[in-house]
């Protein structure tokens, strides 16, 4: 019945636990559930066996060892029915880490004649995480995982008790432990519950073949016999009935399989539970199971935080009053759907006092310092506790005054007034609302624009208590200085002048009048102005404030605009042409004394009427420019375009007479930058005679210029064709053909 797999080199160091069971379904007929179970997080370890290998012994204590060849009774190859994972323990008040153990479920069935000896059904797989704390060499330690039927189990055909629910996966490390590992018997018999030595199984063996399936590899095939080895303690600190310490110690009920106690040690522990059955008592049954506790550290969620000014190395908030002996609290702890209880306590005058409050007011007696607790959940798993200190200091009160010339401007006086019971003010920090501030008691500011400024004050004394005022200054006054810069002090006619006004504080609240000296105004606080005549020009400035106050400057001759000429002129042929290259320039300009031609191609002439040969086709920008006896200048910009033009002629007559005179008819021209030409003459039948499309091959007299001799008459010509720039001609003539 069995059979052998080829060995692997997966290491199987992922085993944390297991358990076998029995049903007895009559007639020596039994079914067997087998539970393995492994750390789903090791990520180079071998999953769960594709089969299980069982094997049974028909045999009682040393006498199975002692058979003859050792032989079991039976093997059984059952194959892995399926895989789960173990649902993760919910902590109401804890963040465990995240692991992961799934389940691996096999079953089979056998025939089991009675027997005056026992049957033990049992199953070898190595090995357990290394990271296991509490036994020794756990990388190399197997396990097995075997139960016994009993003769009396036999004859009463008994069914062996279950185990209700695995162990959590993870446990809190200074956490109370309260897990039911009880089991359910269908029988009712009696269970006794107790700690026992988990069973190791198997070796380390994975890279021999010859090896990998003996008692020695790391999966037997089949199990070996029983008696089996326990696997080692690390004594003292360990042992099997008391695996993993505590603060009480972790131990079982026998009567009801409770599990309790206070694991804090961090690691991971193998730990056995064995459960016996008895009916009138006598022994039926002990199944064994084996199974991995891992201690942790867990995250709490439910933790005691206050609002505060400061806190001190992550364990004490500090809550600070200036000038006020009653403190609101602010309670901020979290999670509070798991706070069932919270109280304040504080040493006031040396008395204990409690507040029952969520966050509660308290009225200290008088300055000094005040140290308390906020408390949630006492003497539970899922309490906390943060520690307060109380600072409460004498009042400290900000206040200041402003005074400044409301018409003239000029610098602002700010005069601290500001009071601490303490009596040393220790800083002080000003924002004039503009962008700028002062650390001096009394500072003198200068605002350059005008406006309603929020000017703030700040003071902090000895204590570090704090206080801060805004009053409003509403800065309005004149400038000091009218100052106009404008962007040219002479200009030629139209002379567009940008008058910036330098002038502070000022802005659109004020009103302004600008006189240009011309008639013209305007209102802008920078304006530009176009002046159109010539002469020179003093400018007023006219400015008020919106508090009603007034300054004006009159700028004497600050402008002088001088006349310029007027550029232009004309050109002969209007249309220029590769055919008539040559322009004349006339000269139109008004009060010109100067002139100066740029044709667009690099050249120019300082003539008044110049004449110039374009060197080729294209549109050209030819430049004016006139100059004024007052230096002023004026510029024209003309477009020229010289177009590319062809032309092309037709005869009319030719004599093919071989004579060496007018034996060709071909016509002539100007014809560079044509396209798509085209020569076709027919006769007065319409027949296409001769055919070209070079401008400049003719017709001879004969057909296609090969065949036989046209006769004399009138021939029709068609003559198509593009121009330089796409646009198309068309010539219609006669050709007279004279023998």
């Amino acid at each position: 019945m069995s059979i052998l797999l080829a060995a692997t080199t997966a290491r199987a160091r992922h085993i944390i636990g297991g358990v076998i069971t029995y049903e007895c379904l009559g007639n020596q007929r039994y079914e067997f559930t087998l539970k393995v179970y492994r750390d789903c997080y090791c990520d180079d370890c071998a999953d769960f066996d594709p089969t299980a290998f069982i094997a049974i012994y028909n045999c009682s204590g040393n006498g199975c060892q002692n058979q003859s060849q050792s032989l079991p009774f039976m093997r059984v190859n059952t194959d892995l029915l399926s895989v789960s994972e173990v649902e993760a323990p919910d902590y109401p008040c804890l963040i465990p880490p995240d692991i992961c153990v799934e389940e691996g479920l096999y079953r089979f069935q056998a025939t089991l004649p009675l027997s005056g000896q026992s049957y033990h059904v049992s199953y070898q797989r190595c090995c357990r995480n290394i990271t296991i704390t509490n036994i020794f060499d756990p990388e190399n330690t197997g396990a097995t995982y075997s139960i016994e039927i009993t003769p009396r189990a036999q004859e009463l055909c008994n069914s062996s008790p279950v185990f209700n629910e695995f162990p959590p996966t993870v446990i809190c490390a200074g956490s109370p432990l309260e897990f039911d590992h009880s089991a359910t018997d269908p029988d009712g018999d009696q269970l006794v519950y107790s700690l026992c030595s988990p069973l190791a199984g198997g070796g380390p063996i994975t890279d021999d073949p010859n090896l990998y399936n003996t008692c020695i590899g790391a999966r037997p095939i089949p199990a070996c016999p029983p008696p089996y080895d326990p696997v080692t303690f690390l004594a003292p600190n360990y042992t099997a009935l008391a695996p993993m310490g505590g603060n009480p110690p972790v131990d079982i009920d026998a009567n009801t399989g409770l599990i309790t106690g206070t694991p804090t040690i961090q690691g991971q522990f193998v730990v056995g539970v064995c459960v016996e059955e008895y009916r009138n008592g006598e022994l039926l049954s002990r199944v064994f199971r084996d199974f991995q506790f891992n201690v942790a550290r867990c995250d709490p969620t439910v933790v005691a935080q206050i609002a505060s000014d400061e806190v001190v190395n992550d364990q004490e908030y500090v809550v600070v009053s200036c000038g006020e002996n009653t403190v609101d609290f602010r309670n901020q702890s979290f999670q509070e759907d798991f706070i069932d209880f919270w109280d304040w306590s504080f040493d006031i005058d040396g008395q204990p006092q409690s507040f029952s409050e969520w966050s509660p007011s308290i009225t200290f007696p008088d300055t000094g310092t005040y140290l308390g607790k906020l408390i949630l959940n006492p003497n539970t798993a899922c309490g906390d506790t943060a520690n307060i200190r109380v600072q409460i200091y004498p009042e400290i009160r900000a206040d200041f005054s402003f005074d400044y010339d409301t018409c003239t401007a000029g610098p602002t006086t700010f005069t601290d007034a500001s009071f601490t019971g303490s009596g040393e003010m220790v800083s002080w920090n000003w924002s004039f609302g503009d962008g700028e501030g002062a650390d001096q008691p009394n500072p003198l500011h200068i605002y350059r624009d005008p406006g309603t400024f929020p000017v703030n004050l700040q003071v902090t004394d000895i204590n570090g208590c704090q206080d801060d005022l805004t009053r409003m200054l509403p800065y309005y006054p004149i400038p000091e200085l009218i100052v106009v810069s404008p962007s040219a002090f002479t200009g030629c006619v139209p002379a567009s002048i940008f008058f910036n006004n330098l002038s502070f504080p000022i802005s659109d609240e004020y009103d302004i009048l600008w006189e240009f000296g011309d008639g013209g105004t305007d209102t802008a606080i920078s304006p530009t102005y176009l002046y159109k005549d010539p002469g020179t020009f003093t400018v007023n400035v006219d400015i008020v404030s919106p508090l009603g106050c007034q300054t004006d400057t009159s700028f004497k001759n600050l402008i002088t605009v001088l006349p310029a000429p007027v550029a232009g002129f004309s050109f002969r042929p209007e249309d220029p042409s590769n055919i008539r290259p040559t322009v004349n320039f006339l000269d139109e300009s008004i009060e010109a004394i100067r002139w100066l031609y740029d044709f667009g191609t690099g050249q120019t002439s300082s003539l008044p009427n110049p004449v110039y040969t374009f060197p080729d086709t294209g549109m050209y920008q030819v430049m004016q420019i006139v100059t004024h006896p007052s230096g002023c200048l004026d510029t024209l910009l003309k477009t020229i375009d010289v177009r590319p033009e062809v032309r092309y002629y037709l005869p009319n007559a030719f004599t093919p007479n071989n004579d060496g005179s007018n034996d060709i008819y071909v016509g002539n021209g100007v014809m560079e930058g044509a396209s798509n030409f085209n020569l076709s003459i027919w006769n007065r039948w319409g027949e296409l005679v001769f055919e070209t499309s070079d401008p400049f091959e003719g017709w001879n007299g004969r057909k296609h210029n090969t065949g036989r001799e046209a006769p004399a008459g009138v021939y029709m010509v068609l003559v198509t064709y593009n121009g330089p720039r796409g646009e198309p001609y068309e010539l219609r003539g006669v050709a007279t053909v004279v023998r």
